[in-house]
C-alpha cells in the first residue's frame, strides 16, 4: 500500500511542539511533503529560532512517519523563519528590527539585566540576529556586561553605529558618558534619550531587539508602551513575596497598554552549595510559577542563584558566551526558545502589505 501526502501531513500535524505547546498543524509548520515510492521527505519550518531543538524535532517527525504503513525511509529538514509580529495598535515596527521584546521587573535587584543579556545571547545561539537596548538611563550596565568599551561611531554625524559585543548589537547611554558620571536628569529628558538611542541607531536586520528596562512602572516604561513598537514583554522576578508583589504591578502595566506578556522568568530560584551540594530555596519556592498560573501567562523557566552567573556578567563575558555548553546556558536557551515561540504564536504584522496613501495638492 502506497502512502499519500495527506496521510503524512495529518500524522506530522499531530506532533506537539514543546516550545509553542501547539501541534504542528496549528502552527502551520509543515511546509513540504514529497513522496518518491516508499521514500518520504518532509520540510518543517518553525516560526522562531530553535537550533538547539532541531534534532529533537527531526527525531519526533522521523519516528511518527516511520510508523506509517508503506514508508521505507524518512528524510526530515528543520529550519526557522522569523517574521515581524503585531505591535501596539497606533505604532508600526521599527525599521531594521523585526520584533522588540521588553525585559522588565517591578523591583530592582532581581537580576533583570543579567537575564536580559543572557536571553539576548541565547536567542543568538539559537540562530537569530539580536540587538539589545539598555533603557536604564540612570544605571546603564550593558557596556560592562557585553565587554564593550569606547564610544559608538557616527558616519553621518546624525546617527550612531551600534556597539557589538559577543556578536550582539547594542546601544546604551553608558557608551556616551563616563562610567562614574551620574545622569541627573528629569523624566522628560530620560524618555527623549531613550527614544533617540533606539531611533538614531543604525540597527542591522535585527530579528529580536531585547530592551532592558529599569525597574518600576514610571516614565521610561510609559514611553516604551506608548511610543516604542513592542511585540511582547518578559517579566523577571525572584520567588520572594516582596519581589512578586512588584512583578505583578509590571505585568498589569503591560496588560493595560496592550503589550502581550510572553511569560515569567524566576531568577535566583534555588541555591546549590558549591561545597556540599545542598540545595536550598533561599528566596522562597515556586513564586514565579504560581504568579504565572494566577495571571494566565507562561512560566518560561527558573534560574539558579549561582555565583558564576554574577561573576561572568561582571567580567563582560556572560554565562551563555562564557560556557555555552553549561547547564545554566542550556536553561537560558530553553527560556529563549520558549520566549520566541510564544511570540511566534501571536498575530503577525501585516503593515508592510498595505500601501501608504499620500494626498497631494496639484
Amino acid at each position: 500500500m502506497s502512502i499519500t501526502q495527506e496521510q503524512v501531513k495529518a500524522a506530522v500535524g499531530e506532533i506537539i511542539d514543546a516550545n509553542t505547546e501547539k501541534d504542528l498543524a496549528a502552527t502551520k509548520s509543515v511546509k513540504t511533503v514529497e513522496i518518491d515510492g516508499d521514500k518520504v521527505s518532509i520540510g518543517i519550518v518553525l516560526g522562531y529560532p530553535a537550533a538547539g531543538y532541531f534534532d529533537e524535532m527531526k527525531k519526533l517527525v522521523t519516528e511518527k512517519v516511520s510508523a506509517l504503513d508503506g514508508v521505507g525511509s524518512v528524510e526530515v529538514s528543520v529550519s526557522s523563519k522569523i517574521v515581524s509580529h503585531a505591535v501596539q495598535q497606533n505604532l508600526k515596527p521599527q525599521e531594521g528590527i523585526k520584533n522588540i521584546i521588553a525585559v522588565a521587573s517591578g523591583k530592582g535587584g532581581v537580576g533583570k539585566s543579567t537575564t536580559a543579556v543572557n536571553l539576548a545571547l541565547a536567542l543568538q545561539a539559537e540562530g537569530a540576529t539580536v540587538g539589545i537596548l539598555d533603557a536604564d538611563i540612570y544605571g546603564p550596565s550593558m557596556p560592562r556586561m557585553l565587554g564593550c568599551s569606547g564610544q559608538p561611531e557616527s558616519e553621518d554625524g546624525k546617527s550612531l553605529e551600534p556597539m557589538v559585543g559577543h556578536g550582539i548589537q547594542s546601544m546604551s547611554i553608558g557608551y556616551l558618558v563616563e562610567e562614574d558620571t551620574p545622569m541627573i536628569w528629569r523624566g522628560p529628558m530620560v524618555t527623549q534619550a531613550l527614544e533617540q538611542l533606539l531611533n538614531d541607531t543604525n540597527w542591522k536586520d535585527v530579528d529580536y531587539m531585547v530592551i532592558d528596562l529599569p525597574p518600576g512602572t514610571g516614565d521610561t516604561q510609559l514611553t516604551l508602551a506608548q511610543k516604542i513598537p513592542v511585540s511582547g514583554a518578559v517579566i523577571v522576578t525572584t520567588p520572594q513575596d516582596i519581589a512578586l508583589l512588584d512583578a505583578k504591578k509590571g505585568l498589569k502595566m503591560f496588560e493595560k497598554v496592550e503589550v502581550p506578556v510572553l511569560g515569567i522568568v524566576e531568577n535566583m530560584s534555588i541555591h546549590i552549595c558549591s561545597e556540599c551540594g545542598h540545595a536550598e530555596h533561599i528566596f522562597g519556592e515556586g513564586g514565579g510559577s504560581k504568579m504565572a498560573e494566577e495571571y494566565g501567562v507562561d512560566f518560561l523557566g527558573a534560574l539558579p542563584l549561582d555565583i558564576s552567573i554574577r561573576e561572568q556578567a561582571d567580567s563582560g563575558n556572560p554565562s551563555v558566551a562564557a560556557h555555552p555548553d553549561s547547564k545554566v546556558s542550556e536553561i537560558y536557551r530553553e527560556i529563549a526558545r520558549k520566549t520566541a515561540a510564544k511570540l511566534a504564536t501571536k498575530a503577525r504584522d501585516h503593515s508592510a502589505a498595505f500601501p501608504s496613501i499620500v494626498i497631494q495638492n496639484n
